[in-house]
């Protein structure tokens, strides 16, 4: 596969299988839940403001998925575009609720540090993309002195390196993911056992749930649900990931079962540690972007810890590592070389 093809050919889109059935299968699923709302509601299960709030998050996820999964099938490039937008958007959020949107050199910084690992993702440049995180960091740790107020220096530094680690450093591995051939069922595998496992999770926990996980951090979470999220999203996972991964390095029951089990342990802490900032700052969501989840951020909380681990891991066992074996620095090679 040359390089413009896999940034730019979407016919390609549905060359591999797994891609195929899990496009077919949210499809399903959405309008699945859609019916079966409007079911219930009919039998006059629930109430006209859970009726409501039931449609809210279901129309939200139709255009969630529909955003997430376009770029995926476009190409690499609309890849690295739209979660480049996300980290942008998700500490936009983060840095209005934290009192640090008002710091122009900060938010300058933070978006310029971002900039370059987005570049460095999309060029296929390992040594640019892991060395940004520390330009980054010293980069905002300059940009904090401006303008001369030492006075609560340390405060809105550190909040600002938090936030590009948090959503610059993140999700910009998802991005770079896409420099392997095989990006799409990647993602997609990653971006459905994610999300569902925060499903797993709620309908464990009302279900079963009965000791609270973490009650001061994230009130309705329990362990019920914790634990119960774990096991399906690691069964889930490990059945997609068969397919994905078949025949590779990675094709080993303890490889897909560790992969599974990190998705939905480092899930649930991604969530938990947006639970406590919102928590620490007397707030309830991140922002109102999307009707019945609140901000991006408070939908997206979940894949900050899920991208790096899952990304290493891949990179440290997969034969080829992230796409090792493809063209490297195909943008920076013209003009630096």
């Amino acid at each position: 596969m040359t390089p413009w093809e896999r940034l730019f050919d979407a016919t390609l889109a549905f060359d591999h299988p797994v891609t195929q059935w899990a496009i077919a299968g949210i499809a399903v699923a959405l309008i699945t839940a859609s019916i079966f709302i409007r079911l219930i509601k009919q039998t006059g299960q629930i109430s006209d403001g859970t009726f409501s709030e039931l449609l809210n998050r279901t129309r939200s996820w139709y255009v969630l998925a529909a955003v997430l999964a376009l770029p995926i099938l476009l190409g690499a490039f609309w890849v690295c575009s739209f979660f480049f937008l996300l980290s942008l958007f998700c500490f936009r959020e983060y840095a209005r609720a934290a009192g640090l949107y008002f710091s122009w050199s900060l938010t300058l910084s933070v978006g310029a540090a971002t900039t370059l690992t987005y570049f460095a993702a999309l060029d296929h440049w390992m040594g640019l993309f892991t060395t940004s995180w520390v330009l980054g960091v010293y980069l905002i740790s300059i940009a904090g002195l401006f303008p001369d107020q030492p006075e609560g220096y340390l405060r809105r530094t550190s909040l600002a390196i938090l936030g590009y680690a948090l959503f610059g450093i993140s999700l910009a591995h998802l991005a770079f993911l896409a420099n392997n051939p095989n990006y799409r069922p990647i993602l997609l595998w990653i971006l459905l056992c994610t999300g569902l496992n925060d499903v797993f999770a709620y309908l464990c926990g009302r279900t079963l749930g009965r000791r609270k996980l973490m009650p001061r951090t994230s009130p309705n979470k329990t362990w019920a649900g914790a634990l119960g999220a774990v096991a399906l999203t690691s069964f889930l996972s490990m059945g997609i990931a068969y397919y994905v991964f078949r025949e590779s390095t990675l094709d080993r029951w303890l490889h897909l079962l560790s992969l599974g089990l990190l998705i939905s342990v480092l899930g649930q802490i991604g969530d938990l540690i947006v639970s406590a900032i919102k928590r620490d700052l007397a707030i309830k969501d991140m922002g109102s972007l999307l009707p019945g989840h609140g901000g991006l951020l408070d939908r997206f909380d979940s894949l900050l810890l899920v991208a790096p681990v899952v990304f290493h891991y891949l990179n440290y066992f997969m034969a080829d590592g992230i796409g090792e074996a493809q063209p490297t620095r195909i943008l920076s090679s013209q003009w630096l070389n």
